[in-house]
């Protein structure tokens, strides 16, 4: 039986994707900051504590899969932040960038040598895609997702050699409830605050109209699966009509497209 870990498989798209490698006869580990306070769990998944923003976490987990094949491994968990650039805390940046990003190549670094060394072995980077099509006032967020596609896009020529594949997951707006769980940081007396309002405002709004959390694990199973992955997969959004409206128009153009379905123009 091929194992899978999913971080962050306590809810949204992590819980749907452990369901779904479920259902395919993955052995699923599942990752939680706290392993014992997730709320009805996945049937058949093996919940394990892990906190992406701790090293010493990340090593631990580690360390407790040296006696396990990993086949595939699903880096989904993160922080969703919004703010002006200007008024983003360092130590907001700093906590979101070790979540988002470092903790997960730091975790992809422990994996992928018995992954090399059976020649064999995916890894999946759940990112968004803002990525490819960024919003104002979700600066933050935005790179923390490009710096994981960027990772795996240039990472992936080392490992296809090996039999290993990165690839990219970028989901569109997704109806999973995180708009509740958006970390926000604007002032009371903002200069930002009218236009950061009608943004917020407009996401929420297209989050609650948005996929759900399966289709997205579905494209997932599919990325971890494939025999040759394709580099990324999107999903939702109007994906392949915006993407090819990307590779046609001028920069410009989709920039102001962007704010325009944002209420900022």
């Amino acid at each position: 039986m091929r194992t899978a870990v999913v971080t962050g498989a306590s809810s949204g798209i992590g819980r749907a994707t452990a369901e779904a490698l479920i259902a395919a006869h993955f052995r699923v580990i599942g990752t939680s900051r706290d392993s014992r306070s997730v709320v009805d769990p996945v049937p058949g998944v093996h919940y394990r504590d892990l906190d992406l923003a701790s090293p010493e976490s990340i090593r631990v987990f580690a360390h407790g899969l040296s006696d396990t094949e990993v086949d595939v491994l699903v880096n989904n968990a993160g922080e969703s932040q919004c703010g002006p650039l200007e008024e983003l805390p360092a130590e907001a940046l700093e906590r979101l960038f070790r979540l988002n990003v470092l903790g997960h190549i730091e975790l992809t670094q422990l994996i992928l040598p018995a992954m090399r060394a059976r020649r064999q072995g995916r890894v999946v980077f759940v990112g968004s895609m803002l990525a490819s099509f960024p919003l104002a006032f979700r600066s933050s967020y935005v790179a923390s997702k490009a710096a994981l596609k960027g990772f795996a896009t240039a990472a992936r020529l080392e490992l296809a050699p090996f039999g290993v594949h990165l690839t990219t997951v970028e989901p569109g707006s997704i109806d999973t409830g995180l708009s509740d769980r958006r970390t926000k940081y604007i002032a009371d007396d903002s200069p930002y605050r009218k236009a950061f309002t009608t943004t917020v405002a407009a996401l929420d709004e297209k989050e609650s109209q948005g996929i759900s959390a399966d289709r997205v694990a579905q494209t997932i199973l599919r990325a971890a699966t494939a025999r040759r992955p394709e580099p990324l997969y999107a999903i939702g959004s109007r994906a392949p009509m915006v993407f090819a409206a990307r590779r046609l128009l001028p920069r410009r153009v989709i920039e102001s497209v962007m704010a325009r379905s944002y209420g900022l123009s």
